[in-house]
This record gives structure tokens, C-alpha cells and sequence, in this order.
């Protein structure tokens, strides 16, 4: 055995730097069960004779599922362990699209299958990007953990909408193939989890504080994440709703025989470009100031004002690089949100902190809902450049704040 030097702590083997994969697994199969119904929305419109509202508020229900699970399930899983909160989250999802594909014309069904997927990416989202976090870190390599988290996620709702939209445009049964290969496909990544090492050690009984208190969030009174945080986390899946579910809807009638696939390619695009940022955000994030916020927000303006445009023209060219903007606007916001997340939190608090965030973020899965409610009062054209001004006052109160409450170097936050 070679001589280890007084001190040197030795380096992380081969498989514990690859702990983290089959939570990886799990987010992105979850997060793939999440959006594969973004880019049918087109195909619900056209086969299901559903309002736009009632198509739209299909795909916020899982806003249902999500929030409840993530709130419950960051704080529980500090209390008894990320393994028991995360394992249910797989089965939920491949169970949620079989749901999906039971009635494709059934309201009813559909919404309760959104919910379960919903449930199953909360679960994914508050422990999971916890728990990728804690095994990074384990293994020396701690800033890659909201990275790896986000991206995760990311992948699996690209993935998601792409092949949704593909076997939906071009292959057999399109409004059933694709849930059911989803549901195979997440079944395996859970069975992969059940090998992941547990990070959160479970407290004996007698050293729990009351579950009332655990469920009890302290650091989102920190004036970073009310200052900084809640004036960025709408706007991530704001942005990211309007550039693969409002825009596909609004340049479908151009996208000749291919509205479907039209729409997925926009949302892959999207999403593409929201993980090729991520790549590059750590050179944007800075513990130092809110600089990767503030970008964010300003990208997220700049989509909204193409978006108007595009929905104004309507330009399919204008109205795609306007989902590129936006997704742009959707990958650097969620990395800086997360990024700060991890900063602030304090002991015993970065999933519940982090569950707070992603409810937060889902905020603006209510968008296009809202869009379709008020267009009969005003074109989206307006709609969306009120949403740039409102992104730019975003960005300015974040920008005000940028270097408030920064956390202390060795971590946490500083309340002073």
C-alpha cells in the first residue's frame, strides 16, 4: 500500500466519484416523465377539443403535485434521509404516464396524471438535487453539485420533449408511445438508486426536533434570498413555459404539416441552450455579488421582448430565437438560484431551503395559463412586453441587492 503523507486526506475512488450517477438518473427520467407533455400541448389542442386554458392549465396541474412534494419532501429528508424520500419517485412517475396514456381525451385523467408526475418530480427536485449535492461534495468535488443537479434535470426535459414530439409527429399510437417507454425507462433508473450510499443519517427518535419545527424554513427570512432569490425564481420556469408551451402554440398555424415536431424542436432548442449555459455558469456565478442573477434576468427580459415581437410578426426564425434567449434565461436563472440556495442555507437546511426555491421557480408554470385567460383582453404581443419590463425591474432590485447578506466564506449564511 503506498505511503500516505501525516495529513493528506486520501483521494475519492472511482466509485465515489460516480455515487451521484444514479441520482442523476433518477432526476433526469423524472424530469423527462415532467415535460414530454410540454410538446403535445399542439396535438391535445388539435384531437382533444380543449380550450387553450383548459390545455394550459393541463400543464400547470402538475404545479399540484410538485409543490406539496417538494416542501414536505426537502424537510423530511433531512429528517429521515434522502434514500426513503427519493426511492417512491421513480415508481410515481412511470405510474403517472401510464395514467397519461390510459384516456388522451379524458381532462380528468390527464390532470391526474400531470399531478403524479408533478409529485414525482418534487420528490426528484428537493431531494434528489440535495442529495447529488451532498455525494459531489463527498467526493471533493463540491461547487459541481447544483451543476450536476440542474443539468440533470435539464437533460430530462429536453429528452423528454424531443422524443414525446418525435414519436407523437412521426411514429405509432402518438398519444401513448411515448408515455409508456417512459414509464419502462424510469423503473430502471430506480432500481439503479437502490446501490446509492445514504448521506443524511437518520436521527434516533429522541434527537428529532418536532416534525412542525423541521417543516419550519428559517433561512427564507434571510434577507439574500428575499432580496435576491424571490424576485429570480418565477421567472425560471416563466421564461421556460413561454418559450416551449406559449410560443409553439402561437406559430403553429406557420409550421406547415409539422406543428408537433415544429414544437419540439423549439423546446429542445430551448432547453439545448439552457444547458449549454449551465456549462458555462460557473464562470458567471460569484459568491462575491448576485452577478449571475443579474445576467439571467437581463437575458430573460431580452427573450420577452423577442417573444413579443415574434408573436407580433409572427416570424418562425424570430419566434425560435426567441425561445433560445429564453431558455438561456431559464438554464443561467436556475444555476444562480440553486447557486445561492447552497450559500444561504444553513445547517440542516439545504433541501428544505432548495424545495422553497423550485416551488418558488414553479411559480411561472402558471404563465401560459394566464396568458390564454387574458388574451381575449389583450394580444401577447402586449403581454409579453409587459413581461420584459417587469423582467427589467427584476433585475434592477436584484442588482440593488447584489452584495447583501453575502454568506460567509466557510459557508452558510451571514445574518449580521
Amino acid at each position: 500500500m503506498p505511503h500516505q503523507p501525516p495529513g493528506d486526506t486520501p483521494a475519492p475512488d472511482r466509485t465515489a466519484r460516480r455515487a451521484w450517477w444514479p441520482v442523476a438518473a433518477v432526476l433526469l427520467a423524472v424530469a423527462w416523465g415532467g415535460n414530454e407533455f410540454t410538446p403535445l400541448l399542439v396535438m391535445y389542442r388539435e384531437q382533444g377539443n380543449m380550450s387553450d386554458v383548459t390545455v394550459d392549465a393541463l400543464l400547470a396541474a402538475y404545479v399540484f403535485g410538485i409543490v406539496p412534494a417538494l416542501l414536505l419532501g426537502g424537510p423530511l429528508s433531512d429528517r429521515y434521509g434522502r434514500r426513503p424520500l427519493l426511492l417512491p419517485a421513480a415508481p410515481i412517475g412511470a405510474l403517472g404516464s401510464l395514467v397519461l396514456a390510459v384516456d388522451p381525451m379524458s381532462p380528468l385523467l390527464l390532470a391526474v396524471g400531470r399531478v403524479l408526475c408533478g409529485v414525482a418530480l418534487g420528490l426528484a427536485m428537493a431531494v434528489g438535487s440535495t442529495w447529488v449535492t451532498e455525494l459531489s461534495a463527498r467526493a471533493g468535488e463540491r461547487g459541481a453539485g447544483p451543476r450536476r443537479g440542474s443539468l440533470s434535470l435539464t437533460v430530462g426535459f429536453l429528452v423528454g420533449a424531443g422524443f414525446a414530439a418525435m414519436l407523437a409527429q412521426f411514429g405509432p399510437w402518438p398519444t401513448h408511445l411515448s408515455y409508456v417507454l417512459h414509464a419502462a425507462g424510469a423503473l430502471a433508473a430506480g432500481a439503479w438508486l437502490l446501490r446509492v450510499p445514504e448521506t443524511n443519517p437518520v436521527l434516533r427518535r429522541g434527537d428529532r426536533a418536532r416534525l412542525r419545527d423541521d417543516l419550519r424554513i428559517t433561512a427564507v427570512r434571510h434577507p439574500r434570498f428575499l432580496r435576491v432569490v424571490l424576485p429570480l425564481a418565477p421567472w425560471v420556469f416563466g421564461c421556460g413555459g413561454s418559450a416551449y408551451a406559449v410560443l409553439p402554440a402561437l406559430l403553429s398555424d406557420h409550421a406547415g404539416d409539422l406543428p408537433i415536431a415544429f414544437a419540439g424542436i423549439l423546446t429542445v432548442l430551448s432547453l439545448g441552450c439552457g444547458i449549454g449555459i449551465q456549462v458555462l455558469a460557473r464562470r458567471i456565478d460569484t459568491p462575491a455579488s448576485a452577478r449571475a442573477s443579474v445576467v439571467a434576468l437581463s437575458i430573460v427580459a431580452l427573450g420577452m421582448g423577442l417573444a413579443a415581437w415574434a408573436s407580433v410578426t409572427p416570424s418562425l426564425p424570430l419566434g425560435v430565437v426567441a425561445g433560445v434567449v429564453l431558455g438561456i434565461g431559464y438554464g443561467l436563472g436556475l444555476v444562480a438560484g440553486l447557486s445561492e440556495v447552497a450559500r444561504i442555507a444553513g445547517p440542516g437546511q439545504l433541501a428544505g431551503l432548495t424545495a422553497v426555491f423550485y416551488s418558488l421557480t414553479y411559480l411561472g408554470f402558471f404563465a401560459p395559463m394566464v396568458l390564454a385567460w387574458l388574451h381575449s383582453t389583450w394580444s401577447y404581443g402586449a403581454m409579453f412586453g409587459f413581461g420584459a419590463v417587469a423582467a427589467v425591474l427584476s433585475m434592477t432590485l436584484v442588482a440593488l441587492s447584489s452584495r447583501t447578506a453575502l454568506p460567509r466564506p466557510g459557508g452558510g449564511p451571514d445574518t449580521a
